[in-house]
């Protein structure tokens, strides 16, 4: 067992608190969802947000009736043990793990430089090798992450209750689909 693996064994409590479950639930049906849309749509360009209560759909341009036969079949999935759809390369763990270790590496490498500019600047290979190694394993971990805190790939008895489309104009010109996947019973 890894460390991360101990470390969700330890937030065990936490994680099945009911609303974070919950939220987890949907991320990973979010996650799930979004898989089988981009495999049905070349190119597909989406991005989702999940809450308690279900997930946002951004982007994609899809009908309704798509995104609802999407999510039924994730569902299904799911509930037929493919867990590994809820974990997502894109997700936004990924993106919060690898800029986090980023920082980290870079503020390690600068730790003691104070404001001698001369010796930051001396240090920068260094920080990079360091920033370049966090970039090479931020995704397993960010992966990892996925898979033991910010989603749950077993959906339990969660169930869709509405699926509604709307076009939100977008501040810079445009409009935007946006899908709203609402759950209960997660």
């Amino acid at each position: 067992m890894g460390p991360i693996e101990r470390l969700a064994q330890l937030a065990t409590p936490l994680l099945n608190i009911p609303m974070i479950r919950r939220v987890r639930r949907n991320h990973g049906l979010e996650h799930a969802t979004i898989h089988l849309l981009a495999q049905r749509k070349r190119g597909l360009k989406m991005a989702g947000r999940s809450d308690n209560r279900g997930f946002y759909l951004y982007g994609g341009d899809l009908t309704t009736a798509e995104v609802e036969t999407a999510v039924t079949d994730a569902l299904a999935k799911m509930r037929g043990g493919q867990h590994d759809l809820a974990i997502h390369p894109n997700c936004g763990t990924n993106l919060l793990t690898t800029g986090t270790l980023a920082t980290l590496a870079a503020m390690a490498g600068l730790a003691g430089a104070e404001d001698n500019a001369e010796k930051r600047l001396e240090r920068f290979p260094t920080i990079l090798l360091m920033v370049i190694g966090s970039l090479i394993i931020a995704p397993g971990l960010g992966m990892a992450f996925q898979r033991h805190f910010t989603t749950l790939g077993d959906p339990g008895e969660l169930t869709v209750e509405e699926i509604r489309r709307s076009d939100v104009q977008s501040p810079f010109g445009g409009s935007m689909v946006v899908h709203r996947v609402d759950t209960a019973n997660g």
